[in-house]
């Protein structure tokens, strides 16, 4: 893309920002849970595999696995069969039993609502913890950067990063913090609905007068 002036950047970030508001006010996490632990639970299973096979998995799971040890008490084996239609499962299985055992450890089995407590935590790292932090919590900590985000960062001209760590601390930059949670949702939203990997739908993209990527 052409090079762009701080201000510039800064104006057309604004708009989009301002764009997504309007075409998505509803967006939301799609991986389904009704408490911080089944989020958590939620997030663990989805690297590497879609949220709607996620939630055909945890619609039995959660209601098998009510508590952190319930999760850490559970038969190896047996875990690994209930998540065997995701990706990964026994490495995943063995996480979250490690996970939950670290929660009924060290905090009386409850998701703490830190970034530091939530790292520490098998199979946790700065992307599940900005999904609870954000979504459970309320708590904008950081960014989202999963390959939708990563994809369109980099497509509408927020940065030319390309790892996940870069990603979100020049995404950090450009948004205002109120907006950090909602954006990876924008973002996700419009990266599976518009602007997908192999065909973006340039022509009726919403955001495609301020798309340095945009097909006109």
């Amino acid at each position: 893309m052409p090079r762009e002036s701080q201000s510039s950047r800064a104006a057309r970030v604004r708009t989009i920002l301002d764009l997504l508001n309007r075409v998505y006010p509803d967006a939301y996490c799609e991986l389904d849970h009704t408490d911080p632990l089944e989020l958590l639970i939620a997030t663990i299973l989805s690297a590497q595999c879609t949220d709607k096979q996620v939630n055909i998995v945890t619609r039995d799971l959660f209601p098998k696995y009510r508590t952190a040890a319930d999760y850490a008490n559970a038969d190896p084996a047996e875990l690994e069969n209930d998540l065997r239609r995701i990706g990964l499962f026994r490495s995943k299985a063995r996480n979250i039993r490690a996970c939950c055992a670290k929660l009924v450890a060290l905090h009386g089995g409850r998701v703490p609502g830190s970034m530091e407590a939530l790292i520490a935590l098998d199979g946790v790292g700065r992307k599940t913890a900005n999904v609870v932090l954000g979504n459970a919590f309320g708590l904008c900590e950081g960014i989202v950067v999963d390959t939708h985000v990563a994809r369109l960062s980099q497509r509408l001209g927020f940065t030319r990063e390309t790892t996940p760590e870069k990603i979100e601390r020049a995404l950090m930059r450009l948004v205002p913090r109120d907006q950090w949670t909602i954006l990876s949702h924008w973002l996700i939203w419009h990266g599976r609905r518009r602007c997908s990997a192999r065909k973006p739908d340039c022509a009726n993209c919403e955001l495609k007068t301020h798309c340095p990527a945009a097909d006109r």
